[in-house]
């Protein structure tokens, strides 16, 4: 089937790139593009769960303090005292 559709210039020009370096129509590539799209799109509501590892230790470590980035940076990076810019 036939239609027109508005795209992007630089969205087209890199499709077209991409369809020359794997030997498709610029078309093939576009119908690829919308299968892949409406695959994810149906199988996106189903997630797996993960077990993640936890410590059983209480709490953080001496000396971290949660409420403040700097900190925290400075705690991470093994710096003493306040952050430094």
């Amino acid at each position: 089937m036939r239609t027109t559709v508005t795209i992007a210039d630089p969205l087209l020009q890199e499709a077209r790139a991409r369809a020359l370096q794997s030997g498709r129509t610029l078309g093939e590539l576009i119908e690829d593009a919308l299968r892949e799209a409406f695959a994810r799109a149906a199988s996106g509501g189903e997630r797996t769960a993960i077990d993640l590892p936890v410590s059983g230790g209480g709490g953080t470590l001496p000396g971290v303090d949660l409420t403040s980035n700097a900190a925290l940076a400075d705690y991470l990076d093994g710096v003493d005292g306040p952050h430094r810019r």
